[in-house]
């Protein structure tokens, strides 16, 4: 098969389009024949070796997080899944594998795509609609009536976070984001949308129950009195210098700090399919790119100006 791959960590420009082998099913896997995938901001993270600690020196590496396909194989012990089915998730092993012609997937984090979308917009959608319900409701525990402030709201992330806190029941969402996406975040339903070059959230007074930081740009000893009495503080991506100073306040605080990676969980997905499905939710996507120009929207996503997902298409 053709994948994008990597024999050493650095640059976009050590990303390679070729020949790798094609995986192979275990019992409880199906294997996809990958339509399309998409660009996140652990891609380049991972590929750039920034986090070597954790993924360390085994080469060569396809990236890719999010897969969305159809089933071309199955395992002996898969009974939901059959070849021919619209499928999408996360490969479960957290390696990767998903910027490819073909991908493995466990039968227990897959869900079947909802017929209202494209490829190309199912392949938007795993982990960034992951991250925000999970950061939102697993570790936010947002309530009914919350009040609610997305900060990075037009990324990836963020434009699911706005429109999953509306469907979970948020009272008010507040929307941060620069000033060219403003209307695309107020037409997510965001109740409240603020401009950060005109405005810093952190120096409103107890004005929110839960704080979703989706890019990692604030922390909660920076945003604790913008939180009412037992308000939450919630990011997956914090600047690495805040992680123990978070901590640390939150331990002298009513007010609680979040740190999380999305976890693979197929019913969480199935939820987000319904959302989908019905209208409740959409997929923003702002570039297209075909894989074998994967490097090209690498460097596209590091510059942080993506309003939405960037999305890569397998033929």
């Amino acid at each position: 098969m053709n994948a994008i791959y990597f024999t050493e960590y650095g640059p976009a420009d050590v990303l390679r389009y070729g020949e790798q082998p094609t995986p192979s099913p275990k019992s409880d896997q199906i294997l996809v024949r990958v339509r399309a995938s998409s660009i996140n901001p652990i891609d380049w993270k991972v590929r750039s070796g920034d986090l070597k600690m954790l993924t360390g020196p085994r080469f060569p590496r396809i990236p890719g997080r999010d897969v969305a396909g159809e089933v071309a194989a199955v395992g002996s012990h898969v009974t939901r899944f059959t070849i021919g089915d619209r499928v999408y998730g996360l490969p479960n092993d957290g390696t990767g594998g998903a910027n490819a012609e073909y991908a493995l997937l466990a039968e227990s984090v897959a869900a079947f795509i909802p017929a209202t979308l494209s490829f190309e917009e199912a392949g938007g959608v795993p982990l960034a609609a992951l991250t925000a319900l999970q950061g939102l409701h697993d570790y936010g525990q947002l309530l009914s009536g919350d009040r609610v402030l997305v900060n990075g709201a037009s990324g990836g992330v963020g434009t699911f976070a706005v429109q999953i806190a509306k469907a979970l029941g948020a009272g008010e969402v507040t929307a941060v984001c620069g000033p060219n996406n403003l209307e695309l975040v107020r037409s997510l339903g965001a109740d409240r949308v603020i401009n950060h070059e005109e405005h810093d959230f952190t120096k409103d007074r107890s004005l929110y129950d839960l704080i979703f930081d989706a890019v990692g740009k604030s922390s909660f000893t920076a945003s604790q009195l913008a939180l009412r009495r037992n308000g939450r503080y919630v990011t997956t991506v914090p600047e690495p210098a805040a992680v123990i100073t978070d901590k640390l306040a939150a331990a002298l605080s009513t007010k609680s700090a979040h740190l999380f990676l999305a976890k693979e969980r197929g019913t969480d997905l199935a939820l987000i399919s319904a959302w989908l499905q019905a209208g409740t939710i959409r997929v923003v996507i702002d570039k297209t790119f075909p894989l074998a120009e994967t490097a090209q929207a690498h460097r596209y996503s590091e510059t942080g100006s993506a309003a939405g997902k960037i999305v890569l298409t397998v033929d």
